[in-house]
């Protein structure tokens, strides 16, 4: 397919080229990329409204800054597809996130202009510095390290902590905070507040407009930039409401707020604070969506809105959606109202994913207990802790991959205390498209390893549904369910709850040749592989393990003293998983068989769709099949 390209932004292919253009054909260029991302998104889904809030930024950036010599880290990534577009990709980007062609994200391995690879949140600032301390080590104080944290990144304690540290430093390093006003869904939290009252302040706007007339006047990069520095520094130190600046008190130099749009005016402020050493913050204000009328008033639809009409931004709807199963993270939304309604001790909380994980339905009825904490993973572990060491019952609902950032809260101030909290890990196993960053790989292997904590995996919609009735039963203590990103496989899922036994899997079918144990979706297809080899004459046993701690030793003696061939298939690292279980079990008992392990190899895997991953871990339909027959 072919998509058109704007005359300016044909005739860049790198940044130098970009910074030969005369600066007032700059509006022009950030219309021809914006253009560009809308009709390849159209078509080739995306994350959108986060990139067409920052096209003007990349465009600016590059213009003044020396990329790659200087370092120029996005966070969150999926901001960087205008960055993208004129670092040498522009004619690679209608294959983005697909499989074989260029990342969503930012990524060191497929260019030098990727600085740092960004696919979870808040991790720029402490990176930039890191880069800018070396830097200043080597004796080259030239170099500039420009860190863009924007769409709610700033909220994570991550962040905070960089900053910190950063401010006593004299790294020359400059934060970009992209202030968008929404993540995925709207920012919450003081950090929001505080930075509206800057934008909403009429003597602060004053203020501010007297700086950038300043700072515009008739010359390329204004006039008498230092004496406006310092009045800017001081009107803030005694700014709004007589609060100091947060930042100001932290060690940076403040900047801003500024228009995020106007990109001849922006890189004018960057080229001045090119010359200002040590830590600087520019505070620019964005629309997440910018463009697109559909995308700027409804941004949390518009993130990530799969195909739409370039034209209008109506988007495509399959005239058979009714038709298909839920989502599992639908199932999870709705069944958590449904166990409330009969607990008033439940509590839902996410880390800036309400309605990604579905949780933003029980905010709808249930608002005073439910809880967006903003990206802050392992403030949501401590934070449900704590409402569980006062009684309550608390879903906190963090994707599988986003999980990682709380491993260590989940140890000391979860299982060691033998709370109750319930972990729902959305996005479990291979997630598709947004690649290495998001695969939910591990959760299976890093939550087998810690005591006190149950680990489960749901075949089904009508399971997740009796596993979260289960995980809220009086005494259960920590619980962890794990379930994929997409559907289900049932139509018909609504049924009456039924408590799960703890520990305890079930036969799917019996058979005779050899035994497969599956755990989670993942054994839907294993189960139609199964089916294909009985035409075949291929008669395999299937058992649904659903628990990996405690494992259910009673079905594992079974398996193993009628087979001497099995298959362990997983939807996650066969390092640490349910494969590692059943040879850890295999070794205590003494048991001799033929064990093969299919799931995620031991490395990173890249972006395609789910089909094609799945394919080349070797555990699809295919795979499983192919995996029966070699052990025959």
């Amino acid at each position: 397919m072919e998509y058109s390209i704007g005359p300016h932004l044909a005739k860049i292919n790198s940044p130098e080229e970009l910074r030969m253009l005369p600066e007032d054909k700059l509006p022009e260029l950030c219309q021809e990329i914006r253009d560009y991302i809308i009709e390849v998104m159209s078509s080739n889904p995306g994350h959108l409204a986060a990139s067409l809030g920052a096209v003007e930024l990349a465009v600016a950036i590059h213009y003044v800054f020396n990329t790659p010599s200087d370092k120029l880290i996005w966070d969150v990534g999926h901001q960087a597809y205008a960055h993208k577009i004129i670092t040498g990709r522009r004619d690679q980007f209608p294959n983005n996130r697909t499989y074989g062609g260029i990342s969503g994200f930012p990524r060191m391995e497929e260019s030098e202009y990727d600085a740092f690879g960004t696919g979870h949140s808040s991790t720029s600032i402490s990176a930039a510095l890191g880069m800018a301390i070396a830097a200043k080590l080597r004796g080259d104080a030239r170099l500039q390290h420009i860190a863009v944290i924007g769409d709610g990144a700033m909220t994570a304690g991550m962040a905070f902590e960089a900053m910190n540290h950063a401010g006593s430093t004299r790294a020359n390093i400059l934060i970009i905070l992209n202030d968008n006003g929404i993540a995925i869904d709207r920012n919450i939290g003081a950090l929001k507040e505080y930075l509206a009252q800057f934008t909403a302040s009429q003597t602060y706007n004053k203020f501010r407009n007297r700086i950038w007339n300043l700072l515009g006047g008739d010359s390329k990069y204004g006039t008498n930039t230092r004496h406006i520095v310092k009045q800017v520094g001081n009107a803030l130190k005694s700014s709004l409401l007589n609060r100091s600046n947060l930042f100001e008190a932290m060690g940076f130099r403040y900047f801003g707020p500024v228009d995020g749009h106007d990109v001849v005016k922006l890189s004018h402020l960057l080229h001045d604070l090119k010359n200002i050493p040590g830590p600087k913050l520019l505070h620019v204000i964005t629309k997440k969506g910018k463009g697109l009328e559909k995308a700027e008033l409804d941004p949390t639809t518009y993130h990530s809105p799969g195909t739409f009409n370039k034209e209008t931004g109506e988007l495509d709807k399959s005239s058979c959606e009714e038709k298909l199963p839920p989502k599992y993270q639908n199932v999870f939304g709705k069944t958590i109202i449904e166990l409330a309604r009969n607990n008033p001790r439940i509590v839902g909380i996410t880390p800036a994913m309400s309605t990604g994980c579905s949780l933003n339905l029980m905010m709808e009825v249930m608002p005073e207990r439910t809880f967006d904490v903003g990206i802050a993973e392992q403030h949501a572990v401590t934070f449900s802790a704590g409402l569980a060491a006062a009684g309550m019952i608390p879903f906190c609902n963090i994707y599988s991959s986003f999980m990682q950032r709380a491993f260590d809260q989940a140890i000391h101030d979860v299982c060691l205390q033998k709370l109750h909290v319930v972990f729902c890990l959305d996005r479990a196993g291979i997630v598709g498209e947004d690649g290495a960053t998001h695969h939910g790989a591990f959760d299976l292997a890093y939550f087998r390893t810690i005591p006190n904590l149950i680990v489960s995996a749901p075949l089904n919609e009508k399971e997740l549904r009796n596993m979260m009735y289960t995980a809220q039963l009086n005494g259960i203590g920590p619980f962890s369910i794990r379930y994929p990103r997409g559907r289900g496989v049932l139509n018909e899922w609504r049924t009456p709850f039924e408590a799960i036994p703890i520990g305890k899997g079930q036969k799917l079918k019996d058979g005779t040749h050899l035994a497969v144990l599956s755990i989670g979706h993942i054994g839907n297809i294993a189960s139609e592989a199964i089916a294909m080899l009985q035409n075949e004459g291929i008669d395999c046993a299937h058992y649904d393990m659903r628990f990996l701690k405690p494992i259910d030793e009673d079905l594992l003696h079974e398996v193993f003293t009628k087979f001497k061939k099995v298959i362990t298939i997983e939807d996650g690292t066969v390092v640490g998983g349910l494969g590692s279980a059943v040879l850890e079990f295999m070794n205590d008992y003494g048991y001799k068989a033929q064990l093969k392990r299919l799931g995620i190899p031991d490395r990173f895997i890249s972006h395609g769709t789910i089909e094609q991953l799945q394919k080349e871990c070797g555990y699809d339909k295919e795979g499983i099949i192919k995996a029966v027959k070699e052990m025959m």
